[in-house]
C-alpha cells in the first residue's frame, strides 16, 4: 500500500512530506496534532438489527465516543429471527430469564420457554428504551461491501427495499450482525411447487394461529415484580442449571454418559401412550450432536390417536399429495416444511477484502476464522455470530455480549491508538482453526450425525459451534489479544497516538484532578499481620 503523502511542517519550518523522509528515520517530523486522549472519529454500520444489532448499538453509544453509528435493516421491523419466524410454537430452546440482555431483565416473561412475539416484544422495548431506533434504516438491504485499501474505507452498496433503488455509503467498521437463521430455504423434493394446497414454510407463517405453552404462574409473575431479590435467586439458579451441563458434550464423561442414559428415560417416559416408538425415535447418537430442543409437548403429541409418524422419505410431490419412498401416495391439505435455514457461512452478498478477495471465495472450502469474530484479509471488519459462535449447551447471550464488549475494545483502540486499519494476523486465524478441531475431536458433536453444526453433513467439519463452553467464551474475550492483529496508523505514523504533548482537558481549559478523590484511587489493603521492625 502507498503511504499518504501528508505534508506536515516542522519546527524548524522544514515542509518536506513526510512519505518522502520515510527512510530516513532521523528526519521524520511524528508529533501529531491531537491530545493524547483525543478519541479519532469513525463511522461504522452494522448490518442487522436483530438482538447483536440492537446491543452494539447500546453499547457503542455508550461506551465509544465521536462515533457516526448506521445501522441498515433489510425487514420492516427490528428484531431480525424474531420478527420472521412466527410459526406455531416457535419459541427459545433455552429458559427467557437467561435469553435477554445481562443489563436489561424482564421480570414479567410469561412463560419459560418464551414464544417469539414475546421475544420479539422485548427486544423492542429495549432498542427504543437506549434511544436505538434513531440510528436504524429499515427496510435498506446492503448488497455489497468492499474494503478500499487506499483510502482503509469499506465502500458500501445500499438497496431501498421499497423502490429498488441502489444508493452508495462508506464507514470505517463494518459489523455483520445478520445472524445465521434467517436464510430459509424450501427443501429439494421434486414436484414440491406442483402442490395445489396450501403450502407454509416455517418461516413465512402465517401467525393467526394460536397456540399454548408452558407458563408461570400469576403468583410468580406477581413475586417476580415485587421482590427483586426473589426474581435475581430465580434467575440465577436458572442461569447456574445452564451453565452446569459442559460436561455432558465431552466424549465419554461421567456427565455424557450418564446423560444419555436420562434423555432415554426421559423420553420413554413422555412415549407412555405409544411405548414402540421409543425404538423409533431413539438417535442413534448422543445428545448434543445435533441441538437439544426442550419441545414442551412434542413426544407427547406423538401419541395422540390422531397422529401418525412416517419414518419413510419423501421422494417427490404432486398436486395432491406425497408420494413416500415405500411407493405409498399420501392426499394432504397442506404441507409443512420445517426445513430450517442455510447456515453454511456463505456471505448472502459481495463481501470483498483487502486485495479484492471476496469472503464467499476465502471461505469456498471452510469458515476459517479468528474467535468467531473476523477473518484474515478483511480489515475493520466483525462478526456478530459468525462462523464457530455457536453454542451446544450453555448461554448464547452471554456470548453475543462479550463479543460485542470485544469489538468495542478493538473500536475504542483504533480511536486512543490512531489506527486505521486492523487486521487478524493469519497465523492467529491457523492457530484458532486447529484449536477448533482438535478440541471438537473429543466432543460428542463430532459423533457421526447429520447437523446444521457441520454445515447439514454428517461428517464435516464442525463449524458453527464455539469450542468450549459459555463461560469459556467469556474469558477468551475479556482481554483482547492485540498482539493476534496487524496494524496500519494514520499518516504511516506509529507513534501518532502520543499526540502533541496535551491531553484534551488541558486544551479546553477544564483541567481536574479528580484522580486525587477516594474513590479513583486503588488503595492496597494493608496486611493484617504486618508489624514494623526496628
Amino acid at each position: 500500500m502507498t503511504p499518504a503523502v501528508t505534508k506536515r511542517t516542522s519546527r524548524t519550518g522544514d515542509s518536506t512530506p513526510v512519505a518522502e523522509k520515510a527512510d530516513n528515520f532521523d528526519d521524520t517530523w511524528i508529533v501529531k496534532e491531537r491530545s493524547i486522549d483525543e478519541s479519532r472519529p469513525l463511522r461504522v454500520v452494522i448490518i442487522g438489527a436483530g438482538i447483536s444489532g440492537i446491543m452494539a448499538c447500546v453499547r457503542f453509544v455508550q461506551r465509544i465516543p465521536n462515533l457516526q453509528l448506521c445501522i441498515y435493516e433489510k425487514n420492516a421491523d427490528i428484531g431480525g429471527t424474531w420478527f420472521e419466524n412466527r410459526y406455531p410454537g416457535c419459541a427459545c430452546d433455552i429458559p427467557a430469564h437467561t435469553y435477554q440482555a445481562t443489563f436489561e431483565p424482564n421480570k414479567e416473561w410469561s412463560q419459560f420457554y418464551a414464544s417469539a412475539p414475546e421475544i420479539h416484544r422485548y427486544w423492542k422495548r429495549v432498542a427504543f428504551k437506549y434511544g436505538c431506533l434513531k440510528y436504524m434504516k429499515l427496510k435498506q438491504k446492503v448488497s455489497e461491501a468492499i474494503w478500499d485499501d487506499e483510502q482503509s474505507k469499506w465502500c458500501l452498496k445500499v438497496q431501498d427495499v421499497d423502490s429498488g433503488t441502489i444508493y452508495s455509503d462508506k464507514c470505517d467498521l463494518l459489523i455483520q450482525a445478520t445472524g445465521a437463521l434467517n436464510d430459509w430455504k424450501w427443501p429439494k423434493i421434486p414436484g414440491l411447487h406442483d402442490f395445489k394446497g396450501e403450502l407454509m414454510h416455517s418461516a413465512t407463517w402465517d401467525e393467526s394461529y394460536d397456540y399454548k405453552a408452558l407458563s408461570f404462574s400469576p403468583e410468580e409473575l406477581e413475586s417476580f415484580k415485587k421482590d427483586h431479590q426473589v426474581y435475581q435467586n430465580f434467575r440465577k439458579e436458572v442461569e447456574l442449571q445452564l451453565q452446569s451441563v459442559h460436561g455432558s458434550t465431552l466424549t465419554g464423561s461421567e456427565m455424557q454418559i450418564d446423560g444419555q442414559q436420562a434423555f432415554a428415560e426421559n423420553m420413554k417416559a413422555r412415549l407412555a401412550n405409544k411405548p414402540e416408538l421409543f425404538d423409533e425415535l431413539v438417535p442413534s447418537f448422543p445428545p448434543a450432536c445435533r441441538r437439544l430442543t426442550p419441545g414442551p409437548g412434542y413426544l407427547e403429541a406423538l401419541t395422540d390417536p390422531k397422529v401418525n409418524l412416517i419414518k419413510s422419505d419423501i421422494v417427490k410431490v404432486d398436486e395432491t399429495g406425497i408420494v413416500t419412498a415405500d411407493g405409498q401416495h399420501r392426499p394432504v391439505d397442506m404441507l409443512v416444511c420445517a426445513t430450517g435455514f442455510d447456515t453454511s457461512s456463505t456471505p448472502r452478498f459481495p463481501i470483498i477484502g483487502s486485495g479484492g478477495m471476496p469472503l464467499s471465495e476465502k471461505w469456498k472450502d471452510t469458515p476459517e476464522n479468528y474467535m468467531s469474530v473476523t477473518t484474515d484479509g478483511f480489515p475493520n471488519f466483525f462478526i456478530c455470530l459468525g462462523p464457530n459462535s455457536g453454542l451446544g449447551e450453555g448461554n448464547l447471550l452471554l456470548l453475543i455480549e462479550k463479543s460485542i464488549d470485544y469489538f468495542t475494545e478493538c473500536i475504542q483502540k483504533m480511536q486512543r491508538d490512531n489506527i486505521r486499519a486492523m487486521t487478524v494476523r493469519r497465523d492467529a486465524v491457523r492457530r484458532f482453526t486447529k484449536y477448533c478441531d482438535q478440541y471438537f475431536s473429543l466432543t460428542v458433536f463430532s459423533s457421526k450425525c447429520r447437523s446444521w453444526y457441520k454445515g447439514g453433513t454428517e461428517d464435516g467439519r464442525i463449524v458453527a459451534l464455539w469450542p468450549g463452553s459459555s463461560l469459556h467464551a467469556r474469558k477468551a474475550f475479556a482481554n483482547p489479544r492485540w498482539e493476534d492483529f496487524e496494524y496500519e496508523y494514520v499518516d504511516d505514523n506509529p507513534a501518532g497516538w502520543l499526540g502533541d504533548g496535551w491531553t484534551e482537558n488541558e486544551k479546553y481549559n477544564r483541567i481536574n484532578v479528580d484522580y486525587l478523590d477516594d474513590d479513583q484511587i486503588d488503595f492496597p489493603l494493608p496486611a493484617s499481620d504486618f508489624t514494623l521492625s526496628v
